[in-house]
C-alpha cells in the first residue's frame, strides 16, 4: 500500500516468540505487526496515516483492537472448529500421503484454535454466543464507513489494511457461513469495501462470477437475509475447493447476479477509479 519493494518468504519459520508476521530488513529482524508498521513509518518514513487527525487515530486503534482481539476468534472459530471440513478442502498438498497430512494439519490446527479461544475466554462460550459477538463486530464495522470511500474517508489509512484481512475470510473462504451470508447479503457494504481494496491492490487475484452467487439449493425463505445473489456456491467437489479464490461448481448458465446494492451502488464499479494521487510515494 506504500509502494515498497518486498519479498515474500515461505519457509514457515515463526517469530522468536512463535508467531507470525515478522521482516527482516537491512539484517534487521522486527515482528508483530505494530511493530512492523512503527519500524516502517520511523525508519523510511512511510505511513498511511499521517493526515489523519489525533481523533481519527484514536479510532483507528480502537477499531484494530476490536479486530485483533476479538473479531479475529470468531472468524477462527468459524474456520477452524464450526467449518473444519470445509477448510481442509481448502487446504492444498501434494504427495501420496496428502490426503492424510491434510487431515492431520487441519485438526491439529483446530485443536490450537479451541485451546487458545479458551485460554483467551472467548471459547468458553456456545457457538450460538460466539456468533452473536460476531454479529455485532461485523454490523458495527458495516455502520463505520457511512457514505465515505474508505473507513477514515477518501484516503486509505492502516486501519482498512486491517479490517480488509479480516473480513477476507468471510468474503472468500467460508462458503455458506453465517458471516458469508452477511457480508454478501445485509451488510452488503461490507463486500462493495473488499472488492474496493481487492481490485486496487490485487488486480491479478481473478475472482469468478460463480462465486457471488449462491446456489446451495436449500430452503432460505425463513432467513432474514436479502438474497442478493452474492453468495458462494457451496455444492462443489472436494478437488474443486483446493483454492480459495476460485470455484468450479455447477451453477445455472446465467446466474442471478446483481449488479448493483439496494442503493444503487455497483459492486463492481464503486469507486474504481484511479487513486494514485492519493499516496504521494505511489507510482502509476
Amino acid at each position: 500500500m506504500v509502494d515498497l519493494p518486498y519479498k515474500n518468504s515461505f519457509d514457515g519459520r515463526l517469530s522468536p516468540q512463535g508467531k507470525m508476521p515478522w521482516i527482516e530488513y537491512n539484517h534487521e529482524q522486527v515482528f508483530g505487526t505494530e511493530f512492523i508498521i512503527d519500524f516502517l513509518d520511523e525508519r523510511l518514513g512511510v505511513s498511511l496515516n499521517k493526515g489523519l487527525t489525533p481523533q481519527e487515530k484514536a479510532m483507528s486503534r480502537a477499531i484494530t483492537k476490536m479486530l485483533e482481539e476479538h473479531f479475529y476468534w470468531t472468524i477462527a472459530y468459524c474456520q477452524w472448529v464450526d467449518n473444519l471440513e470445509e477448510t481442509q478442502k481448502m487446504l492444498s498438498m501434494s504427495g501420496p500421503l496428502s490426503d492424510l497430512l491434510t487431515w492431520i494439519l487441519s485438526h491439529l490446527t483446530s485443536g490450537i484454535v479451541k485451546r487458545e479461544m479458551y485460554g483467551h475466554g472467548i471459547g468458553r462460550f456456545s457457538a450460538e454466543e460466539v456468533y452473536a459477538l460476531m454479529e455485532k463486530d461485523m454490523r458495527t464495522l458495516a455502520t463505520l464507513p457511512g457514505d465515505k470511500k474508505y473507513l477514515m474517508g477518501s484516503k486509505l489509512s492502516t486501519v482498512d489494511a486491517t479490517v480488509f484481512s479480516h473480513l477476507a475470510p468471510a468474503m472468500w473462504t467460508l462458503p455458506g457461513s453465517r458471516p458469508e451470508q452477511l457480508i454478501k447479503g445485509e451488510l452488503i457494504n461490507l463486500a462493495m469495501y473488499c472488492e474496493r481494496i481487492r481490485r486496487r491492490f490485487w488486480p491479478e487475484w481473478f475472482v469468478d462470477l460463480e462465486d457471488f452467487s449462491y446456489n446451495d439449493f436449500t430452503d432460505r425463505s425463513d432467513s432474514k437475509l436479502p438474497d442478493l445473489g452474492l453468495y458462494s456456491c457451496t455444492d462443489s467437489s472436494r478437488d474443486d475447493t483446493l483454492s480459495p479464490h476460485t470455484s468450479h461448481a455447477h451453477t445455472p448458465p446465467e446466474p442471478a447476479s446483481p449488479v448493483s446494492d439496494p442503493t444503487g451502488h455497483s459492486l463492481y464499479d464503486s469507486d474504481m477509479d484511479t487513486e494514485c494521487s492519493e499516496i504521494d510515494p505511489l507510482k502509476c
